[in-house]
């Protein structure tokens, strides 16, 4: 009997599925419509409410609050997306319910009313919880019986994800800076809406892939020989059943009511001056921090407890899997400045206009680093087209029409640059090169780690760590001694940029492998979890700090202020080098 799989793998674009490509535009126009929201506001929120092109004229310290409880919410709900999905939608659906609400977001977003905007972030975090997790799941039960094509369809697919990212910002921004704040958030949520569309109409592509799993299903599996997931690795650890406790609920339940009120009482407490945890107050330690270390301690103690009720081979890695959660902790601390004080800084600090030969130099780069790329995926799409249109022809119309429409935005936007006798760089614009360096270097990367000069877990985190120290070094640097009102030179940014993606490419990817390999199978979700909570912390106190960027440099300067992101992580990469042999010991022969 033919299976969908078998079906999936005849229509190939590029030697992969064509339904990957599927899920390849789905998730860039995803990626599209959040990153060209996230870049927007912060800079929406704290832009002067006098001005052709008004914002609110918040703080950064209350338009950090906001989004960093933003950021942290969008990396829990999708571990509840998951679970819904698993037992009532499947991921097909849930990536569609997801998508709908998040279009719904972006919509709600662009009437810029206070309530609009609370309201619009919560459905996005919301469709995101739906969203993220299950389209790659869905790329996972495409591939189980081709194991060995599955880096390369990650490779494809998170290709997808910075392209989406890359545009995004860039038109966006543009839009958003050059226009109208509005017209930024709605161009969003437009390529939101068609993205659902096409994912929604190739459904004839996949069959019963990403489908709710029935028994029959489940039987079909096992009868083809396909049981690998329940099957334990040879060389994995037999391990004897740790239920959960009912004291280990009852941390669970009081520490993530607690995490969940300080998301909320942060931005509220500065916003709105409600204070829901003030009678916890101590001195002059504000009651929702008392709260957070009190909670903090009580998961600690659920953790501990939880781990040495272990044999000792499993304890010892799940010790080194949180070690190295802690130090995922510091490098998310200042890699996120990108969505906030650096998106400030290049307001407001850096010189972005251009004239005579300088504007005509930076205008010929910008159109070849937005055309070349964009060619590239059209013709992806002109395959896509050929391999599919019989068999999901309205999900291709719909493609072709996002991309008719991004074409036009791109030829206005370049046109409108070229015939211009000055240029003002959009400060969307800078936050792209992240995802330019990523598509030029992740090659790179990939080959160093597959061959013998491969570092350790400890020296990749290290590396990561101090690299993207130097950017925040350059920054400092740059900015020492300039009185207020003056502008460095761009270059110092975007040489900041270079660094924090080679740090990320040192240390992002290794995370999530090491949590596969430490982990045993059973409890791969729970761990999985635990990651992503030290994200979210890690990007709740990057928005924290990073609206403290005013209050840093009035009292002292901007170069103190980047020199916090300098020092903090080269101190935690020569810590965890120093953890190093520590570290290999409790991985007990784990690479």
């Amino acid at each position: 009997m033919t299976t969908d799989i078998e079906n999936l793998f005849k229509d190939k674009v590029l030697g992969h599925p064509a339904g990957l490509f599927v899920l390849f535009f789905t998730e860039m126009w995803e990626r599209f419509s959040f990153y060209g929201m996230r870049v927007l506001l912060v800079n929406f929120l704290t832009f002067s409410i006098i001005g052709d092109n008004p914002g609110w004229g918040w703080s950064a310290e209350n338009a950090g609050a906001l989004f960093g409880t933003y950021a942290m919410l969008l990396y829990i709900t999708p571990i509840v997306g998951g679970i819904v999905a698993d037992k009532l939608t499947g991921y097909r659906w849930a990536v569609i319910i997801g998508a709908i609400i998040m279009t719904l977001g972006h919509a709600s977003m662009a009437v810029e009313t206070e309530f609009s905007l609370y309201f619009g972030l919560g459905l996005l975090v919301v469709g995101t919880g739906f969203f993220k997790p299950n389209i790659t799941s869905i790329i996972s039960e495409m591939y189980k019986k081709n194991p060995e094509k599955k880096d390369g369809a990650y490779t494809i697919f998170y290709m997808g994800v910075n392209a989406g990212a890359f545009f995004g910002m860039m038109l966006c921004g543009y839009l958003a800076e050059k226009i109208g704040w509005s017209y930024g958030f709605g161009l969003a949520g437009i390529f939101m809406l068609l993205g659902t569309l096409q994912f929604a109409f190739s459904g004839n592509l996949f069959g019963n892939i990403g489908k709710k799993p029935t028994k029959t299903h489940e039987i079909e599996d096992t009868v083809d020989g396909d049981d690998h997931l329940a099957k334990v690795d040879e060389d994995e650890v037999e391990e004897k059943p740790n239920p959960f406790t009912l004291v280990d609920k009852v941390l669970i339940i009081i520490c993530s009511i607690v995490g969940l009120g300080y998301a909320i009482n942060d931005p509220m407490s500065k916003i709105a001056g409600i204070d829901m945890f003030s009678a916890f107050k101590v001195g002059a330690l504000e009651g929702q921090y008392v709260a957070v270390l009190i909670a903090l301690v009580l998961f600690l103690v659920l953790v501990i407890g939880r781990i040495f009720r272990y044999s000792a081979i499993v304890r010892d890695r799940m010790i080194a899997f949180i070690i190295f959660a802690f130090f995922t902790v510091f490098f998310w601390l200042s890699f996120e400045q990108g969505a906030s004080s650096l998106v400030l800084f290049a307001r407001d600090n850096v010189d972005r206009v251009l004239t005579g030969n300088s504007a005509m130099t930076f205008n010929i780069f910008n159109a070849i680093l937005t055309i070349v790329p964009l060619c590239i995926i059209t013709y992806v799409l002109y395959d896509l087209w050929k391999k599919t249109y019989s068999k999901i022809p309205y999900s291709n119309i719909v493609l072709v029409i996002c991309f008719l429409f991004m074409w036009a935005i791109v030829g206005w936007m370049l046109v409108r640059e070229f015939t211009s006798d000055v240029s003002e760089i959009t400060v969307s614009w800078f936050s792209i090169l992240n995802s330019f360096f990523i598509i030029v270097f992740a090659s790179f990367f990939s080959k160093w780690w597959e061959s013998k000069y491969n570092p350790s877990a400890a020296a990749k985190y290290a590396l990561g760590l101090i690299i993207m120290a130097i950017g925040f070094g350059l920054l400092a640097f740059g900015a020492y001694g300039i009185e207020a009102g003056v502008k460095v030179s761009m270059v110092w940014l975007i040489l900041a940029y270079l660094f924090h993606t080679l740090g990320e490419l040192c240390l992002s990817p290794v995370g999530l492998s090491y949590v596969s390999k430490l982990v045993p199978a059973r409890m791969i979700a729970l761990m999985f979890g635990m990651w992503y909570l030290a994200i979210a912390i890690g990007n709740k106190l990057a928005a924290v700090v990073g609206g403290q960027i005013e209050n840093i440099t009035k009292e002292y300067s901007l170069s103190t202020f980047f020199l916090i992101f300098t020092i903090v992580p080269v101190v935690a990469g020569l810590l965890i080098l120093v953890l190093n042999p520590l570290l290999k010991k409790l991985m007990h022969g784990v690479r």
